[in-house]
């Protein structure tokens, strides 16, 4: 389902996708326009009202997370997401890359932890609506993705057993007031994990099965609990969202909300710009992977994206169908009927959403463009990709016609462009995104 449902937003336009919400919003029956108003189409309106943030729905219930919804977990979880001993070098939290007063991430073009890193943090409010996570889609859940930078080696740079004794000293209560009696670590090595240094790994094996599960179990609830702070997280609403609000119901008073060179670029992002065929919805996403041409930061090792990322989320200890997963195997249809031979998934990227977009530079997956002027410019000029195909171009290096669907080109004025800038800039709020109660 969800490859169709990709395929039908990469073959059609902007208002290809308005028409199919044109259906829902018809029971809206929004007024018309006051004199003087800004006037939108029937079709326009229908996806301006896809992207209000009223729009947007519950957050969907992981069924791999049966803590999630508690709030005893988001509590635990807020508190280990901000706790720097979780790292090598006790200087590292995941606050440190997911900044709660920058929109929780972190500003720079790549991460730094432990180390540098080779990506750009994603802003984590909103993800808990995406199944695949991490700009790749390595993960199919929010607490596996939660535990992956704990053990990076350039992140966090921790171990598996040091993370067990640290929950089991200090958050014990808490832990098993959740998921039962912590195992006993008496005797444990500090430092082991299945994918640390050689030292950890040696420590990892010698260990007998039943240590390792009962390590990994504590690992794998630590992601959870994380998970679901992360999943409390909201949006605040924008000035967009109070303009397309207005608009919805004839209020006249939606033409003070925006300058008129900004609505002019929602008009360009809903339409000629062909912006919305990607981000669309409340969040300004698809949650789906594209490849858009992006250069990479090092072009003799061209990032493949989506491509290298299926056989890791496949072989997840942590995934859906794992052993710490809380799902039933028929729940986990994402990670069962995945795609992963398709051409087009070659130097994909997952679309990020725009919530704040603009105040949050640089941008791409690995901080490759400075300003939104840039993205814009990189989008008109549609260059070919270092890896794989890109969708903004028409024909292959050899001149013949690309095999799957590709998009009109992108042709906009100086002005133009000028003016998409200027709208992306309604998407921000003047309050950071906070946790909500469960």
């Amino acid at each position: 389902m969800r490859r169709l449902q990709s395929m039908a937003w990469m073959l059609g336009s902007a208002f290809a996708a308005s028409a199919a919400l044109v259906v829902t919003f018809a029971h809206a029956a929004p007024r018309l326009p006051a004199a003087g108003a800004d006037r939108w189409s029937t079709e326009e309106m229908a996806v301006l009202a896809s992207l209000s943030l009223k729009r947007l729905p519950p957050v969907p219930v992981d069924p791999s997370n049966a803590v999630e919804r508690l709030p005893a977990a988001v509590d635990l979880g807020r508190r280990l997401f901000n706790d720097a001993r979780f790292s090598g070098n006790g200087a590292v939290s995941c606050a440190s890359c997911h900044d709660p007063q920058k929109q929780f991430q972190d500003g720079l073009p790549v991460s730094h932890g432990v180390g540098t890193g080779s990506r750009r943090a994603m802003p984590i409010v909103g993800a808990g609506y995406s199944s695949w996570l991490f700009w790749d889609g390595r993960k199919d859940s929010l607490w596996a993705q939660a535990l992956g930078p704990l053990e990076d080696a350039v992140e966090h740079g921790g171990n598996r057993t040091r993370y067990a004794h640290l929950v089991a000293e200090n958050y014990r209560k808490e832990y098993e007031a959740l998921f039962n009696a912590m195992p006993r670590f008496d005797g444990l090595t500090r430092d082991a994990g299945p994918n640390g240094s050689a030292t950890e790994k040696a420590a990892w094996t010698s260990m007998d099965l039943r240590q390792r599960e009962n390590v990994s179990r504590v690992f794998s609830n630590m992601g959870k609990a994380i998970a679901a702070y992360e999943k409390s997280l909201q949006h605040e609403p924008s000035r967009l969202d109070r303009y397309v609000d207005a608009v919805l119901i004839g209020d006249p008073a939606a033409q003070g909300l925006l300058r008129a060179n900004e609505v002019r670029g929602l008009r360009l992002f809903v339409g000629k710009a062909q912006c919305v065929s990607c981000h669309n919805g409340p969040l300004f996403t698809d949650q789906q992977f594209h490849n858009t041409g992006v250069p990479p930061r090092d072009a003799a090792m061209p990032d493949r994206g989506r491509a290298a990322a299926t056989a890791k989320v496949s072989g997840d200890e942590f995934n859906c169908l794992g052993l710490y997963s809380d799902a039933q195997p028929v729940a986990c249809q994402e990670l069962r009927f995945m795609v992963s031979d398709d051409a087009a998934l070659e130097g994909a990227f997952k679309t990020p959403g725009l919530r704040g977009v603009a105040q949050r530079p640089p941008y791409m997956h690995a901080g490759q463009f400075t300003t939104l002027e840039h993205v814009v410019r990189h989008y008109l000029q549609a260059p070919h990709a270092a890896t794989g195909h890109s969708e903004l171009t028409h024909r292959h290096a050899s001149g013949t016609v690309g095999t799957h669907a590709e998009r009109a080109p992108i042709e906009l004025t100086d002005a133009e462009a000028a003016d998409l800038v200027s709208f992306l800039s309604t998407l921000s709020t003047e309050r950071q995104p906070a946790s909500a109660a469960p």
